[in-house]
């Protein structure tokens, strides 16, 4: 007997607390159903039960058909900006983990059929191979203590993003145009940056890294970055000056103001293929806890 006293009270303290969170993070709703079905949907995903699916998940809470209609409307209809619990979130939590990067990368979601948005057959590092599915970009934040989304983004093939038809059907917005995978990465970035949490240096695998745009973006938002490259990129050899050109005597409008080099880039294979033997070093890297 003492033991489940034992074991109940905890328990019971830790869904209150869950519960706290929850409508903590809700609180930024804008209504009052809103907040009550976000805490309901929670409950839903993370207490004891297999299927997830929301008729079975509301069946097991006890829940009612009008909670039911109601729930399904706020998941799929109703017009809250999902941003606004992220950051909720995120702003609350990052502070906990002892953040020191911040990860951006894709993950490919098995899934078949032509109107669930994205759908097609493409590269998925889950599977390992070109397959059905969904890709996501996202931004983690990965500390001593734990990973944290900053962010998802469900990447939209052109080919999606042409056909208007199937667009309308899978209620995507006439706004939404298509943006590559780095492009992204880098508006996820942007965005948290923006919050009040401590910035860390963004790592990427050579999907972002190789992109120009994304490294050019997050240098000129002051954002430290590690990312991996391939030997197709191009770089300038060292000892290349960069200036920007002196006005043409005589001409007019704006004076120059872009950079520019005495000699041209060359891809990192062409650059290494021409180094000596011994200009190369190992270099040794070790984890958070020194192994």
């Amino acid at each position: 007997m003492e033991a489940a006293v034992a074991f109940g009270v905890p328990a019971a303290e830790t869904r209150e607390r869950l519960e706290g969170f929850v409508l903590g993070v809700a609180a930024r709703l804008p209504h009052v159903r809103q907040r009550a079905n976000a805490l309901v949907y929670v409950r839903g995903l993370i207490e004891q039960g297999g299927r997830k699916s929301l008729q079975p998940t509301l069946f097991r809470l006890g829940e009612s058909s009008a909670r039911y209609e109601s729930l399904q409307q706020f998941l799929a209809d109703s017009p809250w900006d999902p941003d606004l619990l992220v950051r909720a979130c995120v702003e609350r939590v990052a502070p906990a983990i002892g953040v020191t990067a911040w990860l951006v990368d894709d993950t490919g979601i098995v899934k078949d059929g032509r109107h669930s948005p994205g759908v097609k057959r493409q590269y998925s590092g889950t599977l390992g191979k070109i397959g059905n599915c969904q890709v996501t970009v996202s931004v983690h934040a990965v500390g001593q203590w734990g990973t944290l989304p900053l962010g998802f983004s469900l990447y939209l093939p052109e080919d999606w993003c042409a056909d208007a038809e199937r667009r309308r059907k899978a209620k995507i917005p006439d706004s939404v145009e298509f943006q590559t995978k780095p492009a992204l990465g880098s508006e996820l970035v942007a965005r948290a940056a923006g919050w009040k949490i401590r910035r860390a240096p963004v790592l990427g695998d050579q999907a972002y890294g190789n992109d120009a745009k994304l490294r050019t973006r997050l240098h000129a938002d002051g954002i430290d970055y590690v990312l991996s490259v391939g030997p197709e990129s191009d770089v300038f050899e060292p000892g290349t000056v960069f200036a920007v050109p002196a006005r043409t005597p005589g001409s007019r409008g704006r004076a120059p103001s872009a950079l520019r080099t005495d000699s041209e880039p060359q891809s990192i294979a062409q650059l290494v293929a021409g180094l000596d033997p011994d200009a190369f070093q190992t270099v040794a890297f070790r984890d958070i806890d020194g192994r």
